[in-house]
């Protein structure tokens, strides 16, 4: 099933009417078209609801205009750390095309996903090519999808790779987020 959405209140409309647990949303889109905002719009969104949100987000990080790296914040208590800045800059772990990923960073990515317990809703922004093509980066997640302990599970997925991510989790819909749409919880 596929569906191009807006918004994330249409997705948490899902929990009034009481859907199955282990529903998967695989969220995707072209390189910037908003995924990760989309994803922290739904989190906040979710707990204004009171809904229980567990995962990881993968927010930029800028200084002025320039992306000088990428984070990765824990949705469970707000802790956040540095998980790869431009390749050339130093750092002591995976080199994709254009970042140097750290692997401390990683580990504890990973380690917080494998205390995940079950959660209301459960987002992973992102799985890319560390983990659908290399088989490294973070991993538990992969685990913790297949799992489906959560009653409502969204993923941002690389267009690119959605392919792998389907054959993996065929249960899961797909959602296009479309960049011409800035998306805020609601005040």
């Amino acid at each position: 099933m596929q569906v191009l959405i807006d918004s994330p209140d249409s997705l948490l409309a899902s929990f009034a009417s009481g859907n199955e647990p282990g529903r998967l949303i695989l969220v995707t889109g072209p390189s910037g078209s908003g995924k990760t905002r989309w994803c922290l719009a739904l989190a906040d969104y979710a707990s204004i609801l009171g809904i229980h949100v567990g995962g990881l987000v993968s927010p930029a990080a800028f200084e002025g205009d320039f992306k000088i790296g990428i984070d990765l914040l824990d949705l469970g208590c707000g802790a956040q750390r540095r998980l790869a800045v431009r390749r050339g800059e130093s750092g002591n772990g995976q080199i994709t095309e254009d970042w140097h990923v750290d692997d401390e960073t990683l580990n504890w990515g990973n380690e917080i996903l494998a205390r995940s317990g079950a959660c209301q809703l459960f987002i992973l922004d992102e799985l890319g090519p560390l983990e659908l093509e290399r088989g490294v980066g973070l991993t538990n997640g992969i685990g913790l999808i297949a799992a489906r302990r959560y009653r409502l599970a969204c993923v941002a997925v690389r267009l690119t790779l959605l392919d792998i991510a389907q054959s993996l989790w065929p249960w899961g819909e797909v959602f296009y987020v479309r960049s011409s749409h800035l998306l805020e919880a609601p005040a």
